[in-house]
């Protein structure tokens, strides 16, 4: 266990290398002028020549890169162009926010999907069975963002009963777990889970009904045994693979939830990069997309640990 957790790790740390790597070229490669929003538009040529020293946008890439590498290690994302704060107070405070919304949201989401997923699989080729599977094909067919205007117009515009967008009566900063700052996630965590619960429910109603065709369920069938005793087997068997795309549903929720918290106004690391990239900030912008992809390498390795403790076939 303890080889194969090692070499977990050190097959990751290639992989932290290449995603940094890709971050700053892709956010390099990009048009346009980084400097644009804080020089004015008549600023001489010595302002944007001290400016860019500054910044150390003079240096040549390579040297930007491994200098930005190094800090990166040391905890130093840099600063931001916009706001002139540490990117990685920022960052981290849009990550708790972010982190906070998509836990709730993968938690719901899988409880429901695993919920179809499971109802679905053991009445497999009933009209239960295909009631479920349009509500996972609905889940993960429906735009999100559409979803989540719509949201807002049916229960907070219309009826009034839940707050359309924000963290929080005094924003994220005072967050509590209490109904004056819950309300605010309710919107926004509901239209986040329909994507996982529908690919939760699919995986789970798949893995159900080949579970159930396999000979040790049809030889515990045989000896007699009950309705409970058959759906704890199946459970023990689907958990690792359920548990794995729950995981991977919460990677992709950190990194995919731009367009959710942009309509809710959600001040996670989505909204964040919405700011990032109109103001051409890029050390918010690479610091941002640095600190998510470290988020889901890890939370990979995390998942395989899991697996391996709940099957440990695996590390063979």
């Amino acid at each position: 266990m303890l080889a194969y957790l090692f070499r977990r790790i050190v097959y990751t740390l290639p992989i932290m290398l290449g995603v940094a790597l890709l971050c700053f070229a892709l956010v390099h490669i990009a048009p346009g002028d980084p400097l644009v929003s804080v020089l004015p538009a008549d600023a001489s040529a010595e302002l944007q020549a001290q400016m860019r020293e500054l910044y150390g946008f003079n240096r040549p890439l390579p040297e930007q890169f491994l200098r930005w590498v190094w800090r990166a290690l040391q905890g130093d994302l840099g600063q931001s162009i916009a706001t002139s704060r540490p990117v990685t107070t920022e960052v981290m405070a849009a990550v708790v926010n972010t982190l906070r919304l998509a836990v709730v949201a993968t938690l719901i989401g899988f409880v429901l999907g695993s919920l179809f997923g499971f109802v679905a699989g053991y009445f497999r080729n009933s009209w239960v069975d295909r009631s479920c599977s349009m509500l996972s094909m609905l889940g993960v067919s429906v735009p999100h963002y559409w979803l989540g205007m719509v949201m807002v117009i049916v229960f907070s515009s219309q009826l009034m009963w839940l707050p359309a967008t924000g963290a929080g009566p005094g924003g994220s900063g005072d967050w509590a777990w209490d109904w004056a700052h819950v309300q605010f996630m309710i919107l926004p965590a509901i239209t986040m889970s329909v994507i996982p619960m529908g690919i939760i429910a699919r995986t789970v109603r798949a893995l159900v009904a080949e579970l159930l065709d396999q000979e040790f369920i049809l030889g515990l069938k045989a000896k007699g045994l009950g309705h409970l005793g058959i759906f704890r087997h199946v459970l023990k068997n689907a958990a690792p693979t359920a548990l794995a795309v729950m995981g991977l549903q919460l990677g992709y929720l950190l990194g995919g939830s731009i367009l959710i918290e942009t309509v809710f106004s959600w001040p996670g690391t989505g909204f964040l990069l919405n700011q990032a990239i109109f103001q051409r900030d890029l050390p918010l912008l690479q610091g941002s997309i640095l600190v998510l992809a470290v988020f889901f390498v890890l939370l990979n390795l995390i998942i395989d640990v899991v697996q391996t403790l709940l099957d440990p076939r695996i590390a063979r």
